[in-house]
Protein backbone atom coordinates (compact mmCIF):
# COMPACT_ATOMS: atom_id res chain seq x y z
CA UNK A 1 0.00 0.00 0.00
CA UNK A 2 1.46 3.14 -1.22
CA UNK A 3 1.20 6.48 1.44
CA UNK A 4 3.07 9.71 0.82
CA UNK A 5 5.72 8.28 -1.47
CA UNK A 6 6.47 5.20 0.83
CA UNK A 7 5.16 1.73 0.20
CA UNK A 8 3.45 -0.31 3.51
CA UNK A 9 2.91 -3.59 3.72
CA UNK A 10 -0.59 -5.44 4.52
CA UNK A 11 -1.16 -9.25 5.07
CA UNK A 12 -1.28 -10.90 1.58
CA UNK A 13 -5.07 -11.71 2.42
CA UNK A 14 -5.58 -7.99 1.86
CA UNK A 15 -3.60 -7.80 -1.23
CA UNK A 16 -5.80 -6.17 -4.68
CA UNK A 17 -8.48 -4.97 -1.97
CA UNK A 18 -9.74 -1.53 -1.40
CA UNK A 19 -7.74 -0.37 1.83
CA UNK A 20 -7.91 3.19 3.36
CA UNK A 21 -5.18 4.57 4.81
CA UNK A 22 -4.33 6.68 7.88
CA UNK A 23 -1.36 8.93 8.40
CA UNK A 24 -0.29 10.43 11.50
CA UNK A 25 2.44 11.75 13.02
CA UNK A 26 4.04 8.69 14.27
CA UNK A 27 1.53 5.74 13.20
CA UNK A 28 0.37 4.65 9.90
CA UNK A 29 -2.61 2.56 10.04
CA UNK A 30 -3.91 0.55 7.44
CA UNK A 31 -8.07 -0.06 7.39
CA UNK A 32 -10.04 -2.58 5.02
CA UNK A 33 -13.78 -1.75 5.42
CA UNK A 34 -13.83 -1.54 9.46
CA UNK A 35 -11.43 -4.07 10.19
CA UNK A 36 -7.71 -2.63 11.07
CA UNK A 37 -5.29 -4.54 9.26
CA UNK A 38 -1.93 -3.18 9.29
CA UNK A 39 -0.24 -0.34 11.73
CA UNK A 40 3.55 0.80 10.85
CA UNK A 41 5.26 3.40 11.95
CA UNK A 42 5.60 6.48 10.25
CA UNK A 43 8.10 6.86 7.79
CA UNK A 44 9.35 10.12 6.60
CA UNK A 45 11.44 9.61 4.16
CA UNK A 46 10.32 8.77 0.79
CA UNK A 47 10.44 6.20 -1.71
CA UNK A 48 11.14 3.63 1.13
CA UNK A 49 8.88 0.26 1.70
CA UNK A 50 8.78 -0.52 5.16
CA UNK A 51 7.47 -4.51 5.77
CA UNK A 52 5.48 -6.61 8.81
CA UNK A 53 7.66 -9.93 8.08
CA UNK A 54 4.14 -11.48 9.68
CA UNK A 55 2.50 -10.20 6.64
CA UNK A 56 4.06 -12.61 3.94
CA UNK A 57 4.59 -15.55 6.16
CA UNK A 58 1.21 -16.91 5.00
CA UNK A 59 2.61 -16.59 1.14
CA UNK A 60 5.65 -18.31 2.30
CA UNK A 61 3.72 -21.27 3.33
CA UNK A 62 2.88 -21.58 -0.22
CA UNK A 63 6.27 -20.93 -1.42
CA UNK A 64 8.84 -22.38 1.24
CA UNK A 65 11.53 -21.68 -1.65
CA UNK A 66 11.55 -17.92 -0.67
CA UNK A 67 12.39 -18.42 2.97
CA UNK A 68 15.93 -17.99 3.09
CA UNK A 69 15.53 -15.00 -0.25
CA UNK A 70 12.24 -13.07 1.21
CA UNK A 71 13.22 -9.26 1.53
CA UNK A 72 10.28 -8.65 3.95
CA UNK A 73 11.87 -11.49 6.43
CA UNK A 74 15.68 -9.58 6.10
CA UNK A 75 14.97 -7.74 9.39
CA UNK A 76 13.30 -10.52 11.43
CA UNK A 77 15.91 -11.26 14.00
CA UNK A 78 14.98 -14.40 15.53
CA UNK A 79 16.35 -16.01 18.47
CA UNK A 80 19.01 -18.61 18.58
CA UNK A 81 16.83 -21.49 19.55
CA UNK A 82 14.08 -21.08 16.58
CA UNK A 83 17.38 -21.28 14.20
CA UNK A 84 17.91 -24.31 16.60
CA UNK A 85 14.47 -25.53 15.67
CA UNK A 86 15.10 -25.18 11.89
CA UNK A 87 17.92 -26.91 11.91
CA UNK A 88 16.57 -29.60 13.69
CA UNK A 89 13.04 -30.19 11.38
CA UNK A 90 15.27 -29.83 7.85
CA UNK A 91 17.57 -32.26 8.99
CA UNK A 92 14.69 -34.52 10.11
CA UNK A 93 12.40 -34.08 7.65
CA UNK A 94 14.35 -32.85 4.48
CA UNK A 95 12.09 -30.26 2.71
CA UNK A 96 8.95 -30.90 4.35
CA UNK A 97 10.99 -29.74 7.58
CA UNK A 98 11.09 -26.29 5.94
CA UNK A 99 7.43 -26.23 5.62
CA UNK A 100 6.88 -27.29 9.26
CA UNK A 101 9.48 -24.57 10.21
CA UNK A 102 7.58 -22.00 8.29
CA UNK A 103 3.97 -23.09 10.25
CA UNK A 104 5.98 -22.37 13.35
CA UNK A 105 7.04 -18.94 12.17
CA UNK A 106 3.54 -18.20 11.45
CA UNK A 107 2.42 -18.18 14.95
CA UNK A 108 4.33 -15.02 15.01
CA UNK A 109 0.73 -13.68 13.63
CA UNK A 110 -0.65 -14.49 17.25
CA UNK A 111 2.55 -14.09 19.47
CA UNK A 112 5.64 -11.98 19.80
CA UNK A 113 9.35 -12.81 19.35
CA UNK A 114 9.15 -12.65 23.13
CA UNK A 115 6.47 -15.65 23.17
CA UNK A 116 7.36 -17.66 20.92
CA UNK A 117 11.37 -17.85 21.93
CA UNK A 118 9.82 -19.51 25.15
CA UNK A 119 7.55 -21.21 24.04
CA UNK A 120 10.38 -23.38 21.26
CA UNK A 121 12.96 -23.09 24.04
CA UNK A 122 10.62 -25.26 26.00
CA UNK A 123 9.83 -27.37 22.80
CA UNK A 124 13.31 -27.81 21.95
CA UNK A 125 13.89 -28.80 25.70
CA UNK A 126 11.25 -31.49 25.79
CA UNK A 127 11.65 -32.92 21.79
CA UNK A 128 7.90 -31.47 20.54
CA UNK A 129 9.34 -29.55 17.90
CA UNK A 130 6.21 -30.10 15.49
CA UNK A 131 4.23 -26.44 14.89
CA UNK A 132 1.17 -28.19 16.91
CA UNK A 133 3.19 -29.05 20.27
CA UNK A 134 4.60 -25.39 19.84
CA UNK A 135 1.03 -23.75 19.24
CA UNK A 136 -0.34 -25.83 22.43
CA UNK A 137 2.62 -24.66 24.65
CA UNK A 138 1.98 -20.63 23.34
CA UNK A 139 -1.43 -21.28 24.20
CA UNK A 140 -1.17 -22.96 27.72
CA UNK A 141 1.46 -20.12 28.42
CA UNK A 142 -1.47 -17.40 27.74
CA UNK A 143 -4.31 -19.21 30.24
CA UNK A 144 -4.51 -17.73 33.11
CA UNK A 145 -5.63 -19.36 36.25
CA UNK A 146 -9.18 -19.16 37.54
CA UNK A 147 -9.11 -17.04 40.32
CA UNK A 148 -11.43 -17.27 43.27
CA UNK A 149 -14.30 -14.37 43.10
CA UNK A 150 -14.01 -12.30 45.99
CA UNK A 151 -17.12 -9.57 46.97
CA UNK A 152 -14.62 -6.73 47.92
CA UNK A 153 -15.13 -3.34 46.44
CA UNK A 154 -19.21 -4.80 45.54
CA UNK A 155 -20.19 -4.39 49.46
CA UNK A 156 -24.07 -4.16 47.66
CA UNK A 157 -23.76 -7.57 46.33
CA UNK A 158 -22.40 -8.77 50.11
CA UNK A 159 -26.40 -8.37 51.26
CA UNK A 160 -27.78 -11.13 49.15
CA UNK A 161 -27.36 -14.95 50.09
CA UNK A 162 -28.02 -17.60 48.15
CA UNK A 163 -29.78 -20.97 48.98
CA UNK A 164 -27.49 -23.93 48.54
CA UNK A 165 -28.37 -26.36 46.02
CA UNK A 166 -30.86 -29.26 47.20
CA UNK A 167 -28.32 -32.47 46.07
CA UNK A 168 -31.30 -34.79 47.23
CA UNK A 169 -31.31 -35.12 43.47
CA UNK A 170 -27.98 -36.55 42.77
CA UNK A 171 -28.11 -38.46 46.09
CA UNK A 172 -31.31 -40.63 43.75
CA UNK A 173 -28.91 -40.78 41.32
CA UNK A 174 -26.08 -42.04 43.38
CA UNK A 175 -28.43 -45.12 44.94
CA UNK A 176 -29.87 -46.28 41.76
Amino acid sequence: MRFDRNAYSVPTAFAHHELTVAGGIGEVTISCADELVATHPRCWDHQQVIYDPRHYLALLEKKPGALDFARPLEGLDLPECVSLLRRRLETDLGHSGTREFIKVLRLLEHATVRELDAAVGYANAIGATAPEAIELILRHRRDRPVSMFSLDGYPHLKTFAIDPPDLGAYAALKGA
